[in-house]
């Protein structure tokens, strides 16, 4: 009787530990990360960022419910990385809500309202059992911070020719920084502002509307006539943006524009080098572009660049319609490839274009790097692929090439730069050229010329059309890198948008984009072909274990109480 009570209390003590250490579980999520790449551990910005949120910032996750395989990682790595940071600030919050349960009416209203704050579901096709079913998911997580929301898209675009198991594994990959992120644009009590520049031809706001309607989410956003002021503060305006100048700059704008950079400001370049765009060619039949004498020639060599007057061409590019012919007296259009409108698929790991889609540019030239004074690391961020070519000036640009298959052996020049970053120790171009009258000027002004910054930073683009919005026919905005053609969006507003946060960045956020997680596939043929020797190994083996474990115990037990 009393080794009966024993084992009793033995059995009661076993299941009130189990009890205690599972509550606790639930009250505390911790985990050790003996990953490779140290998927589960957040960076130092991202601990930084929790570490100050005091109030309460609540995310509600459009993604509850069954899902494939892959959308089901999405939806568990989600739950684990809010688990993260709620870990670390009790103040992070969250649900998970299927917005498409519920009766019908219900349904379309919670659809609608959606909408209106620019969230939009994804048709995901499902098969089950041999039948096929749509199913519209909303992977998205909305962020809230008093009356103030932030939605983030969980799901990365889908690339063609790439694996969507790797689109997934990109959306993971990212989910820190996104987070990240938003919360620190949430907490954000004074809005950065960024300038463009005015008064040498610049695009239009009509022409830049689409950027600016994202920008303005987060920033304030304005214009700069150069020849107007004698300074631009960086503390007030830390980035400005050159968009499209078609008209030569002034010694005195370009002597601003110099001093603000030393002073600590940031310049996202966009610039077309050469005056042509597809209207010109089609209304020429050898249309010669020409330079634009921007007078910038000298400033971009002492910080370290060129932009080429040549364009470049690119097997690798989108279409555009051309008539092939009249039928039934209508006129019929087909695609053709256009070898100066290049798709750039970015190959660096830098955050501002990692698991970023590809990027349309039109007419763009290519861009050579300059020895400098100072230590400057340049980084290429969009380049050709390895069937390209350029093409100098003067020389004429006609339909004549959609005439004959492309020669790929023609193509030569691989990976061309079109776009760089530039960070490092820039020396003003204006170095010993400052005479005393200007000086004198200076000091009166309050103000001292700066000959060099030491962390400075910009970016150039070789094309200046990519950013630039269309409308359609009934005056409406489509979204930059949106082709009506092709009816496919490519990543141009994405990129600038990364760039913009990146000159911007002064926390290091970006630094949880570069994160990578790698996607470890099962060999497809050896899975077919070792699939029963697994099987065995997996099903048998456990049997065999329980087996082998309940025949020893029944053996010891027989002979200590025979």
């Amino acid at each position: 009787m009393k080794e009966k009570y024993k084992n009793t209390i033995n059995l009661g003590l076993v299941i009130a530990i189990l009890i205690v250490v599972n509550v606790l579980a639930s009250l505390q999520h911790t985990f050790i990360d003996l990953t490779e790449e140290k998927r589960f551990t957040l960076t130092q910005p991202t601990l930084h960022i929790l570490d100050n949120v005091s109030d309460v910032i609540y995310v509600r996750v459009l993604l509850d419910g069954d899902f494939p395989a892959g959308f089901k990682r999405l939806q568990n790595s989600t739950r684990d990385m809010l688990r993260q940071f709620r870990n670390i600030n009790p103040n992070i919050e969250f649900e998970f809500e299927n917005p498409n349960e519920g009766e019908t009416h219900a349904v379309n209203m919670r659809r609608e309202e959606l909408s209106k704050d620019g969230i939009h579901p994804v048709n995901m096709r499902i098969v089950e059992s041999g039948e096929s079913s749509e199913r519209l998911i909303y992977p998205y997580a909305i962020f809230h911070l008093g009356s103030r929301s932030i939605a983030v898209n969980l799901l990365e675009n889908e690339v063609p020719g790439i694996d969507p198991q790797i689109t997934i594994n990109n959306s993971i990959s990212l989910l820190e920084y996104k987070f990240a992120n938003a919360i620190s644009k949430l907490r954000r009590a004074i809005r950065p502002t960024i300038a463009y520049t005015d008064g040498q031809g610049e695009a239009e706001s009509m022409l830049l509307a689409d950027l600016n309607r994202n920008l303005r989410e987060f920033y304030e956003v304005g214009r700069i006539t150069l020849d107007s002021i004698i300074h631009i503060d960086p503390q007030e305006v830390p980035l400005m943006i050159v968009a499209r100048p078609t008209k030569r700059f002034s010694e005195r704008s370009k002597f601003v524009l110099d001093q603000y950079i030393m002073n600590g400001g940031k310049v996202l370049w966009l610039i077309n080098k050469l005056n042509i765009n597809i209207d010109s060619v089609r209304r020429h039949d050898n249309f010669i572009p020409w330079d634009y004498d921007l007078n910038l020639d000298d400033l971009f060599f002492r910080y370290g660049f060129r932009v080429n007057p040549d364009m470049v061409q690119d097997l690798e590019c989108s279409r555009i319609p051309m008539v092939v012919g009249r039928v039934g007296g209508q006129t019929q259009m087909d695609l053709f490839p256009w070898f100066y409108y290049p798709l750039v698929a970015p190959r660096s790991d830098h955050p501002i274009v990692k698991a970023l889609d590809r990027v349309n540019l039109f007419f763009p030239s290519s861009i050579d790097t300059v020895r400098t004074k100072g230590r400057v690391d340049k980084t290429v961020l969009l380049a050709s692929s390895e069937y390209s070519r350029f093409q100098m000036i003067p020389a004429p640009v006609n339909f004549n090439i959609l005439r004959y298959d492309p020669e790929p052996e023609r193509f030569n020049r691989q990976h061309l730069p079109m776009s760089l970053l530039l960070e490092g120790e820039f020396y003003s171009a204006y170095e010993n050229r400052v005479t005393e009258e200007l000086e004198e000027t200076l000091r009166s002004l309050n103000m001292s010329f700066q000959p060099k910054v030491e962390d400075g930073a910009m970016i150039v683009v070789s094309d200046a059309d990519f950013a630039l919005n269309s409308f359609t026919t009934r005056g409406e905005i489509r979204p930059v890198g949106f082709n009506q053609y092709e009816g496919r969006l490519y990543a141009n507003k994405d990129f600038l948008l990364n760039c913009v946060e990146y000159l911007l960045d002064d926390q290091g956020i970006l630094e949880a984009r570069s994160r990578d997680i790698q996607l470890r596939l099962l060999n497809q043929v050896r899975k077919r072909a070792e699939r029963n020797k697994w099987q065995v190994i997996n099903i048998g083996i456990p049997v065999a274990f329980v087996l082998a474990f309940g025949l020893g115990y029944n053996f010891i037990r027989r002979r200590r109480y025979a």
